[in-house]
């Protein structure tokens, strides 16, 4: 019978090890397919970590080709499978990988993808790329998907996007961006600016809409005359506009609202009532209706003068000149050094938010206002609310110390 097989230094070796004439080590094993392969260590304690990390993955049912197969591979097979999920939320995650992460790490092994070389990403991207913060939050939302599902289909035991973009984000302290919302003051001058500029004044009846409902953009620019209830004074909130690119061409299409929470009804201003009948006189005038079609919905109220339905893309631009030109106005006509009351930098989004503002102003309970924007969770409106009710303590705060000093009082 044959002695056990030693190496240079004496010690045993197990059955698939061998040392190599350069003095390294190999183990040669069989995989769960058939196939033999090998690996290889310059010391045998090496080596029998290679050999129980074998083991453990015959064990746990690790697939037999992981280390053939890489992160875009994986991909492939959740583009195919990938179901659930809205058309245009389809194509941004598609363009997210293939314009971010594919060029970076698809080509790696999954097997070899560690936590590691994610967070190391995402700070390459932010750091380096200069990508912002919402948008290593869109790759990480694609990325843990097609990992998880590596997980899943037991490619690897554990996903090493988990935890990873919280870590970033606590290393580099990012906050988020602070809301901008527009003073009394502001949107007093922008509605009166509307209202005397040729230019610009057929803008004022949709700005008025949004400043009077706080409506997100899709659900705004996709309201039909029979969302608006004139009789009992509401706006039915029950889908919303989107705009994306797919195939190289700008597509509109209906999706049902963000959450479940997000279909209601919003009670009408006076204000935004009298924008919308306005809106209809001059439609009614000009005999101009909107024509555009989009998944069976049609008899848009907004519309541009060829009939087309509006984007967000359009209503921003919109938003930058009329500030530019309201601003170049003011300083025109401006006499002295004291500084102007201007217009910020506004989006669409801004008049949301503005909506916000003015009912925490005026001391609106908490849950009416959850309920009129919409928001699902609590939180996302106790976070607004209290931004906002720590501006208003700093005013009420300086208020009242400029009554103090008036009376003599400090």
């Amino acid at each position: 019978m044959a002695g056990k097989r030693k190496d240079s230094k004496g010690r045993l070796l197990r059955r698939g090890e061998r040392q190599r004439e350069d003095g390294t080590y190999e183990f040669r094993y069989q995989k769960n397919g058939g196939k033999r392969k090998s690996v290889y260590s310059s010391s045998l304690e090496a080596l029998r970590k290679l050999e129980d990390q074998i083991t453990m993955d015959r064990i746990d049912g690790i697939r037999f080709n992981a280390d053939t197969v890489t992160l875009d591979d994986v991909y492939g097979v959740w583009c195919r499978t990938k179901k659930g999920v809205k058309d245009n939320t389809f194509q941004n995650y598609k363009y997210m990988y293939t314009q971010f992460i594919s060029p970076e790490i698809g080509k790696c092994k999954i097997c070899k993808l560690k936590k590691s070389d994610v967070r190391q990403f995402y700070n390459r991207m932010v750091d380096g790329g200069g990508l912002k913060l919402a948008t290593a939050e869109s790759m990480h939302t694609i990325l843990h998907q097609v990992l998880q599902l590596a997980v899943d289909d037991n490619y690897i035991r554990t996903n090493p996007a988990t935890g990873a973009l919280k870590e970033l984000k606590a290393s580099h302290q990012y906050d988020s961006e602070k809301r901008i919302a527009l003073t009394v003051d502001q949107q007093k001058l922008l509605l009166s600016y509307l209202d005397k500029s040729e230019e610009y004044r057929h803008w004022k009846p949709i700005i008025e809409i949004f400043l009077g409902t706080g409506l997100r953009v899709g659900e705004l620019t996709g309201l039909r005359w029979e969302d608006v209830d004139f009789e009992n004074g509401v706006i039915d909130v029950n889908h919303t506009l989107v705009f994306y690119n797919k195939d190289h061409k700008q597509r509109y299409a209906i999706n049902t609202p963000k959450t479940q929470s997000s279909r209601r009804k919003v009670p009408m201003l006076d204000s935004v009532r009298n924008a919308f009948l306005q809106i209809k006189k001059e439609q009614d005038e000009k005999g101009l209706y909107c024509t555009t079609v989009v998944d069976g919905y049609q008899d848009f109220i907004f519309c541009n003068r060829f009939g087309e339905v509006l984007n967000l893309g359009v209503l921003n631009k919109a938003c930058w000149r009329i500030m530019r030109d309201c601003n170049d106005e003011i300083w025109d006509n401006h006499e002295g050094d004291d500084m102007p009351l201007l217009l910020p930098r506004f989006s669409c989004h801004t008049f949301r938010h503005t909506f916000t503002t003015r009912m925490c102003e005026s001391g609106m309970n908490i849950k009416v206002i959850q309920g009129v924007l919409g928001h699902t969770d609590i939180s996302t409106t106790m976070n607004i609310y209290v931004d906002i009710t720590k501006e208003l303590e700093q005013t009420a705060m300086g208020d009242l110390s400029r009554y103090l000093e008036e009376k003599k009082i400090s």
